[in-house]
């Protein structure tokens, strides 16, 4: 069985920061990506930031130069630092994961942490 477990969401004011994590915790041989999306209210979920084992990013438009994921792979972790955050900001922020359980190359999935709460308001 495989857990993503986040932390660090919260109340920040306009123009503030806050930083996210995750670790992946479980069966897991290899993670492949990993990365966060998020939902606001009445929206459908969204990518946000992704990063490859091998260290290729993804970013959507809308974080360009605000946000910054960053990995650690021995830990099995995945970092966001949110700089500028704005009120469009806000928004559940869940952590995900593509990850092989084992050796076998058809034993992988893809696994969602519970999310965790942005909020941007002053």
């Amino acid at each position: 069985q495989v857990q993503l477990v986040e932390s660090g969401g919260g109340l920040v004011q306009p123009g503030g920061s806050l930083r996210l994590s995750c670790a992946a915790s479980g069966s897991i041989f290899h993670i492949v990506s990993m990365g966060w999306y998020r939902q606001a209210p009445g929206k459908q979920r969204e990518l946000v930031a992704t990063k490859t084992s091998g260290g290729s990013t993804e970013y959507a438009d809308s974080v360009k130069g605000r946000f910054t994921i960053s990995r650690d792979n021995a830990k099995n972790s995945v970092y966001l630092q949110m700089n500028s955050l704005q009120p469009e900001d806000t928004a559940v922020y869940y952590c995900y994961g593509r990850l092989y359980r084992t050796t076998t190359t058809t034993d992988w999935g893809d696994y969602w942490g519970q999310g965790t709460q942005v909020t941007v308001s002053s």
